[in-house]
């Protein structure tokens, strides 16, 4: 025995209808300010950039690809696209590697959570101030660089710095020589003495321990002098004479320099400055002071130069979204199946290889989200490069992002140029986009 269903009534197929259309009209009702508002934000300046690239800069006249063939014969954007290049290959892989490597670090150790919250803190830092924060960090000279103020400690360790880099000689003691050393204008013998005056060193720049200078006394086995501070506090005093009050300059290197060239003996001066060069044949000799006692101190590196300000920039990119990948990594970690893991180790695989062939391979999808944002994110960095790039290696830094607001509105003032880099880039980022975009629906498929 079978059963029929009665047919609808018109009526219930109307009121069916309608409530279809109610609902349609609710979603619209609740759709349409978002999408008003991502058409007002996203649509119309994307459309009204493609247009306007198409135009001069003044907008008057219709040019049509003439911006994008202008825009790569300019060689400041192709440096632009160079330095984005660089962005692009080496941000994403240095910061997902080094939040891979963090977040397998911090199950190990016992105070995870704070080790994480530490990393993490520069994201709560505006990339304004964080900017400023390197800028100061990078500054060339060590006593405002804390970067510079690290080598230059470091340095000064291993290399004793030259003792006297503002020295200079008075005009007829000494004469400059090869590569900044200073020699007597006429040899000498031994039994004689010579006295090498000084100055351009403060009185409170003389090494301690330095007693006062008195004129060399003459040694038969011996080519003696002393090396002095030229100067009396308060005056006085002869120019090219010991005179009393004037301080000998210790430590300072000393060779004699025979007739073909070769340093035939050397020594240091005493605390009052004085020396003497012993064991020397018969014959003339040049008293040479070498380069090493007046060399600059060492300045450390300079971090803003035009060969280092890109990973300058990129260290500083690095420093702040870190914590950040590691913590994405570490929740796609903290999901793996342990099971697996701990039937690896009871296998006899070692930690390495449990991370190379077990843990990299499950968290690729979470590497890969990683890389992705990473990627879309370095392709429009602007505050770092415009903040810690000084102005004159600026050219040398830019990127996409800067070379368009420079163009726009930097002093160039040609929006039309602008415009058509605007739309370079997006046409750069739409591709990493549509893939992330792609990879979130599968995961949720």
């Amino acid at each position: 025995m079978t059963t029929t269903l009665a047919p609808a009534t018109p009526g219930a197929a109307q009121r069916r209808r309608r409530a279809q259309r109610r609902k349609r009209l609710v979603a619209w009702a609740f759709v349409l300010p978002a999408a008003l508002l991502l058409g007002a934000l996203v649509v119309y300046p994307v459309l009204f950039s493609v247009g306007r690239s198409l135009f001069d800069a003044s907008g008057t006249r219709f040019v049509g690809v003439g911006n994008y063939t202008e825009m790569f014969r300019d060689p400041a954007t192709l440096t632009a696209i160079r330095n984005s290049t660089i962005w692009v290959v080496v941000a994403p892989v240095l910061l997902t590697g080094l939040g891979l490597i963090l977040a397998v670090l911090t199950e190990k150790i016992r105070w995870a959570t704070a080790f994480k919250l530490l990393l993490f803190l520069p994201m709560a830092v505006s990339f304004l101030a964080a900017g400023i924060i390197f800028r100061l960090a990078y500054e060339h000279d060590p006593d405002k660089g804390v970067l510079n103020a690290a080598v230059v400690a470091v340095h000064d360790t291993f290399t004793a710095p030259s003792p006297y880099p503002t020295a200079r000689p008075r005009e007829d003691a000494l004469a400059a020589g090869p590569g900044g050393s200073y020699v007597t204008p006429s040899p000498a013998a031994p039994g004689e003495t010579v006295t090498l005056g000084f100055v351009g060193i403060a009185p409170g720049d003389v090494p301690d321990g330095a007693e006062p200078a008195a004129p060399a006394d003459a040694r038969d086995d011996a080519l003696s002098g002393v090396v002095y501070l030229d100067f009396v506090p308060g005056g006085g005093g002869d120019e090219g004479q010991v005179d009393p009050g004037e301080s000998g300059l210790p430590t300072m290197a000393v060779e004699a320099v025979a007739a073909d060239g070769t340093v035939a003996a050397s020594t240091t001066t005493a605390a009052d400055g004085s020396f003497a060069l012993t064991g020397l044949p018969d014959g003339p000799y040049t008293v040479r002071l070498p380069a090493a006692n007046f060399a600059e101190p060492y300045q450390g590196v300079s971090w803003l130069s035009p060969a280092l300000v890109t990973p300058a920039i990129i260290g500083a990119y690095v420093w702040i979204w870190t914590g950040f990948a590691m913590v994405l990594i570490g929740a796609g970690l903290a999901a793996l199946p342990r099971d697996a893991l701990e039937a690896a180790r009871m296998d006899g695989a070692s930690e390495w290889q449990i991370f190379r062939l077990i843990t990299v391979p499950l968290l690729a999808p979470v590497l890969t989200v990683v890389f992705v944002t990473m990627v879309i994110n370095v392709m429009k960095v602007f505050d770092l490069v415009y903040i810690i790039a000084p102005g004159p290696v600026q050219p040398d830094a830019t990127v996409l992002a800067t070379q368009m607001w420079l163009v726009s509105f930097g002093g160039g003032n040609d929006q039309g140029l602008g415009s058509a880099l605007a739309v370079l880039l997006l046409v750069l980022v739409i591709p990493a986009m549509i893939f992330n975009v792609r990879r979130f629906r599968r995961s949720q498929s």
